[in-house]
């Protein structure tokens, strides 16, 4: 990976749907040849995918919800494919430390999250943040200066 790479991770993140021919202009080079970095970045599964990102609140899940799972009673196997089924779940990562679980999820009403906690009392424990604000919501990532300069992927 070198620089022109982090320029294209860096405006992709920035806007997922830039034309190839654009991105070409901005950093001089042939849409071809911007397409053929694309491609590579997605092979090496640097890129994971493109996707459009929805606001919470313009599709009515006005409480976004931080949920620590600790003391399952359950395989963790079995907890996770729970999760998975549970469209209120927005992200789900197996931490460590003194709970299992950290979740984020988004529901419509107290009345919802207290439906989507009782799914989980049962088999766990279960503590729930209300989200006040989130001055941080999405932040470019690029490879780390020294990762670049020692980074064999390409």
């Amino acid at each position: 990976m070198d620089e022109l790479d982090k320029k294209i991770l860096e405006r992709l993140q920035q806007n997922g749907r830039i034309s190839f021919s654009q991105l070409a202009r901005e950093l001089h080079l042939s849409p071809p040849r911007i397409a053929e970095r694309i491609r590579r970045l997605q092979d090496s599964g640097i890129i994971e995918r493109f996707t459009a990102y929805v606001h919470p609140e313009k599709v009515n899940r006005k409480l976004l919800i931080i949920i620590q799972v600790g003391d399952l009673k359950v395989p963790c196997r079995e907890f996770e494919k729970k999760i998975k089924e549970e469209s209120a779940i927005l992200e789900c990562h197996r931490v460590t430390g003194s709970n299992s679980y950290f979740m984020k999820a988004a529901v419509r009403s107290m009345k919802e999250l207290e439906q989507l906690v009782d799914k989980f009392i049962p088999i766990s424990r279960v503590y729930t943040s209300v989200v006040l604000s989130s001055p941080v919501t999405y932040r470019i990532m690029l490879p780390l200066e020294d990762d670049v300069e020692n980074d064999q992927t390409f």
